[in-house]
């Protein structure tokens, strides 16, 4: 089964055409700054490596470029648009509704547009995304995987906030969580790497959003991302965890509107606001040479995914196994460092020398002395979201 997998940012969309069984990918790209004065496509195949320069106005532009270049008599690897028999759709948000993947039909899209409050930068796209690929591959089966649905294991004692109930019963506020189809590859792979179903693992995605999962008998228990993809972990330009005191003596004393805050913590927050730079590879070079604010950055950035490391090892009674993954994840040895230091009392232990080597492929980076497996593993989300659709499609 060919699947195109999409995933819509809010002016971009990643893709890859996939054929399953096989996980064969015969093509994958990306299209961004979709609105702005001077866009791109990137595309590329076994034999082919197009980038473009121009103006794509929209995503229904974009997407019809990324099946021009599909189709290309010379450079594409379709024949017709019906090769493609699904279209698999990140969806971050999926609110308390939908706990699988899911075949897309007018009430899908009417509840994903419902739930575009709890996640602004996201959900639009991703309806985006739909609605264009409806109209580009109207023969195709679409299908949803939902970034919170990995997530509905995680039990009401965890996810429930305390707050008055009536917020929880009429309003859906709750722990949510988001990056699942991520930690759920990776568990995934982790289960099948060390040949136990039943090991207690943490799971440490790490790119411009970064979040964390306390995974139990290959189930999330617990999230740092809660009602929305803010809190937890410091990100690129989002705060993660911050007191609600200063939310509202934002507010109150200094003036800030509500969308004034949530611009600030979403947009300008996290290791932006700490540097002014989001780029972790930037931050590092400029620790390296003595910059005290990249270092505390750094530092800061460390330091709380340590304490999301304890609670999460507290709370499931022990830790088999860290996952680092995700383009930070998998690529800083820093920060892989910086997290795994003076945590021998929890058993973890790193191997500096294997730390620093680079790899596509699974690999343990822990010192023979450590009682924890520290994997880092390259997350696919594109492939598990085929995975899934194709699961889904065949057993309709």
């Amino acid at each position: 089964m060919k699947i195109l997998v999409l995933n819509a940012g809010s002016s971009s969309i990643k893709y890859q055409l996939i054929v399953i069984p096989g996980n064969q990918v015969l093509a994958q790209g990306l299209v961004e700054r979709i609105g702005e004065a001077q866009g791109a496509v990137h595309y590329q195949s076994a034999d082919h490596q197009i980038d473009e320069e121009g103006v794509i106005p929209n995503h229904k532009a974009g997407l019809e470029k990324v099946a021009n270049l599909l189709l290309d008599p010379e450079k594409g690897v379709l024949k017709s648009a019906g090769e493609i028999q699904a279209v698999g759709h990140r969806v971050v948000h999926g609110g308390s509704y939908f706990v699988q993947t899911t075949i897309i039909d007018d009430r899908v899209k009417k509840v994903i547009k419902d739930l575009f409050p709890l996640a602004p930068l996201h959900n639009p796209a991703n309806l985006a995304g739909i609605e264009v690929a409806e109209k580009v591959f109207p023969n195709a089966r679409q299908v949803a995987v939902f970034d919170t649905a990995f997530h509905q294991t995680i039990p009401e004692v965890a996810h429930r906030y305390a707050i008055p109930n009536k917020f929880y019963e009429k309003e859906h506020i709750r722990l949510y969580g988001f990056h699942g189809t991520s930690h759920q590859y990776v568990s995934k792979k982790a289960i099948a790497y060390l040949g136990n179903d039943k090991a207690k693992f943490i799971s440490i995605h790490l790119g411009n959003g970064c979040s964390m999962t306390a995974i139990q008998d290959g189930k999330s228990i617990d999230h740092s991302l809660g009602f929305g993809p803010m809190n937890g972990l410091i990100m690129g330009t989002r705060s993660g965890d911050i007191d609600q005191s200063v939310v509202l003596y934002l507010q109150q004393s200094l003036g800030y509107s509500a969308e004034e805050v949530a611009n600030l913590l979403q947009k300008k927050s996290g290791m932006l606001g700490l540097t002014g730079s989001n780029d972790l590879r930037d931050i590092e070079s400029a620790s390296a040479k003595g910059d005290p604010m990249a270092q505390l950055a750094l530092a800061m950035n460390a330091y709380r995914i340590k304490k999301y490391i304890g609670s999460y090892a507290a709370i499931m009674n022990g830790l088999d196994a860290l996952i680092f993954t995700a383009g930070i994840g998998e690529n800083s040895d820093v920060i892989r460092q910086l997290v795994c230091t003076d945590m021998e009392f929890l058993g973890i232990a790193l191997d500096q020398e294997k730390n620093k080597i680079r790899s596509k492929s699974i690999r343990t980076i822990q010192h023979p002395s450590s009682k924890v497996q520290i994997l880092v593993i390259p997350t696919n989300e594109e492939l598990e979201i085929a995975e899934q659709v194709y699961m889904k499609v065949k057993g309709n």
